[in-house]
């Protein structure tokens, strides 16, 4: 968190609590302390966050579905006190935890035991740069959207590491799919943030929510997002965000149809436990940085709202996007290989270069008359729908109704 804490009550209050318990310890020990109490708020917030999210999700799609979703789960002490559900995530973790434990016999079993706790422990390193508020940091690193992309690509090998060890060639064949999944968005994933650092001139994430705060004629917010090139920015993001956390529409390394499980078809207990807490970790930390990097971050939408905490506007803008996630895997099917990379290489890299090119032009030309900034803002938008319509016709374009040979 940022030592020096700025703001009213509420906004300084987390902060001057942990200055308070840092004070309680001997000076040397201050540092560890420091950090320690850091890293506990990250796994207390976003662990009981995730136990939200679970069932924020199940109730969701079950409504989707037509249906009521988890209702029957209640306290062990009042079992007919049932809360409409809401204490199901903590039945799920008491019964991941005391299930057995099976390894195949043939399996790798130290990286069968490694490849889960890789796979969590760098989705949670992700979070140590995102600003969850005006004060609130974990590391306030220079290359901080360098340090995100690092961590996060790792976890990606932790999947391949799973599926190798399995010793199931359903599981191998679920890493492979990962990893060239992994190939495909990495790329357009980075494209969509470089114009930000490129208007930004930086990869603090904090002086990326700095940059984007003030109000346009007092009341429109300077975010990103309200840009031509901003907003084309934030779709590829968004894309690739799902292809990223293995989401549906882009679920296929878990495709249960075709591959079981995937790369999970060897685990269980608390080792399947440990995937399923990666993959909500790292589409809630990718969820954040979006918030960061397209949405204002911490920034109120208006000005007369500055008084709520910077902390809830985070939270809320991050509620909302990992909601937009879950309501498109209750809407969406899931898309075959190729069309997986088609739409990849076809649109979406295509699209992150010329917006690329969009937001160079759009930087050179800030300082212009009033004449200069409609027309700015028209050949901009012009250059992103053109863009858009052009690849999105011929992504389709030559491609028949696929015949099924061996289907009877």
């Amino acid at each position: 968190m940022n030592p020096t804490a700025t703001g009213p009550f509420l906004e300084r209050a987390p902060l001057e609590l942990r200055d308070a318990v840092v004070g309680w310890f001997p000076q040397p020990l201050h540092w560890l302390v420091h950090h320690l109490i850091t890293v506990v708020a990250i796994l207390a917030v976003f662990g009981l966050f995730f136990a939200m999210l679970t069932i924020v999700e199940r109730k969701f799609l079950a409504r989707i579905q037509n249906r009521r979703g988890p209702n029957r789960a209640a306290l062990p002490w009042a079992p007919k006190l049932r809360l409409w559900g809401l204490t199901q995530p903590f039945a799920d973790a008491v019964k991941a935890l005391t299930k057995e434990d099976v390894v195949p016999a043939d399996a790798d079993k130290f990286l069968h035991f490694l490849a889960p706790v890789v796979v969590c422990s760098f989705a949670l390193m992700t979070f140590a740069v995102i600003p969850f508020g005006q004060n609130i940091i974990a590391i306030e690193l220079d290359a901080a959207v360098l340090y995100f992309f690092a961590a996060g690509a790792a976890s990606e090998l932790a999947i391949f590491m799973a599926g190798w060890a399995s010793q199931n060639k359903y599981a191998l064949l679920a890493a492979m799919r990962a990893l060239a999944q992994l190939i495909s968005y990495e790329l357009p994933l980075l494209l969509s943030i470089v114009p930000v650092v490129l208007i930004t001139g930086s990869l603090s994430t904090m002086e990326i929510v700095e940059a984007q705060g003030g109000y346009a004629f007092g009341f429109i917010p300077q975010w990103n997002i309200l840009t031509p090139w901003g907003i084309a920015g934030f779709l590829v993001f968004f894309i690739a965000t799902l292809a990223e956390t293995n989401r549906s529409p882009f679920d296929l390394p878990e495709a249960e149809s075709e591959l079981i499980a995937g790369h999970l078809t060897e685990y269980s207990g608390f080792k399947y436990a440990l995937f399923f807490m990666a993959e909500y970790f790292g589409m809630t930390a990718l969820c954040g940085f979006g918030v960061t990097l397209f949405l204002g971050g911490w920034q109120a939408p208006l000005p007369f709202l500055t008084f709520i905490p910077s902390y809830a506007w985070f939270g809320l803008k991050l509620f909302l996007m990992v909601l937009s996630l879950i309501w498109i895997r209750g809407t969406l099917l899931r898309l075959r290989i190729d069309q997986l990379t088609r739409l990849s290489w076809k649109l979406l890299v295509p699209l992150a270069l010329v917006n690329l090119l969009n937001a160079a032009v759009w930087s050179l030309t800030a300082d212009v008359s009033l004449v200069g900034q409609i027309l700015r803002w028209t050949i901009s938008l012009a250059v992103v729908v053109t863009t858009f319509v052009v690849l999105g016709r011929r992504l389709g374009s030559g491609l028949g109704p696929r015949t099924y040979r061996y289907a009877s």
